[in-house]
């Protein structure tokens, strides 16, 4: 079976769809993705590039112009679904034709795409072969599939609807996933790099990894400088990765590049983010406690959703202080929501599991 993967060309949207692809590939399945912005460790896997007239920056300005209060509650993170739906579904008509241009080589059997990449929803329609929808945010598939689909720009394209759609939030963080919708294990997955061995093991102080978007903008939530103000009063090693500072930092903090959270995290005891899905789904994996801020976009969702569960904080980047850190780091209560929910994830089917659903799918 040819499967094509199909993402906005973003890591955080790309990495999310990486490991039900390796296990395509590993299950004897010729697998391409596409999208952009690969990190270097793909896991081995093909890529193709459709990026290259893909300019988020360009359909957020045209999309605030015309929906200047919408803009304006997006850098709040209270547009909901409005803002995002106009947004993508702009971006993603760039994404059509590269990728159309893609099918006619690869021949795909079925095309699995990510929750904001429904350009292989449309691309799919149009050669007449199955989809799958894959979440990868905190947000239901199926609600941003309709949000993007019925966008000023998409609503008049024919766009089918996925055969089959693949949840991957656990149940106790927003519901059980939607009618017909399978679920399938949140691996978490940053893109390779290699990791310091004094990360790999526990350290002398309790240790709090802090990390910040990979994509620029405004309101990003970044908690880098917070944590560099308050660090010096609290009882703890900081890590900051990729900072955007990393000069005249307090005794107790250092600073690494790119490295892989999933390997990272299991040592650590606490994690302190700004609320992108894959670090909320990645912490929550590692059982460690999270401080997720309110930024724009989803994230004041992400952050909210993981505070309600029990599993971490919500604030925003500059209520950051060494209370709040010394709670995150001391509150049995949410640590041990922390591991519940660690243990509800692991009890989820794995990617390979999944699979069989896509063959049958794709009647192979």
């Amino acid at each position: 079976m040819r499967i094509v993967f199909v993402a906005a060309p973003l890591q955080g949207h790309l990495l999310p769809l990486v490991p039900l692809a390796a296990a395509c590939r590993d299950a004897g399945h010729d697998v391409v993705v596409a999208g952009g912005g690969f990190p270097g460790d793909m896991l081995g896997l093909r890529t193709a590039d459709i990026g290259a007239a893909f300019s988020l920056p360009r359909s957020a300005i045209r999309v605030a112009l015309r929906h200047p209060g919408i803009a304006r509650a997006e850098l709040r993170g209270t547009a909901g679904h409005a803002m995002v739906g106009e947004l993508f579904g702009r971006a993603n008509l760039a994404l059509v034709g590269p990728l159309l241009e893609l099918a006619a080589r690869e021949r795909p059997d079925l095309i699995v795409y990510e929750s904001l990449a429904e350009a292989g929803a449309v691309v799919a329609g149009r050669l007449s072969i199955p989809s799958v929808l894959q979440e990868n945010t905190l947000w239901p598939a199926t609600d941003l599939f309709r949000a993007v689909t019925t966008s000023s720009v998409l609503a008049r394209h024919a766009v089918p609807e996925p055969g089959l759609t693949i949840a991957v939030t656990p149940p106790s963080l927003r519901g059980a996933p939607a009618a017909g919708a399978i679920a399938m294990r949140p691996v978490p997955y940053s893109g390779g790099g290699a990791v310091p061995d004094w990360l790999l093991a526990p350290g002398d102080r309790p240790r709090v990894v802090v990390s910040r978007s990979t994509l620029a903008g405004p309101n990003t939530g970044d908690p880098g400088p917070a944590v560099i103000a308050a660090a010096a009063r609290v009882d703890a090693e900081f890590v900051l990765v990729r900072p955007a500072k990393a000069r005249n930092l307090p005794a107790n903090v250092r600073a690494v590049g790119r490295v892989p959270l999933d390997q990272v995290l299991p040592h650590a005891a606490a994690f302190v983010h700004h609320s992108g899905a894959g670090s909320v789904l990645g912490g929550l994996a590692a059982g460690v406690p999270q401080l997720a801020t309110t930024g724009a976009g989803d994230r004041r969702h992400n952050a909210e959703l993981l505070a309600r569960r029990g599993a971490g904080l919500a604030l925003a980047a500059k209520a950051i202080g060494a209370a709040e850190l010394t709670r995150l780091l001391t509150d049995g209560a949410l640590r041990a929501a922390a591991q519940e929910v660690a243990a509800e994830i692991a009890a989820m089917p794995e990617p390979a599991a999944v699979v069989p659903a896509l063959e049958r799918l794709a009647g192979g």
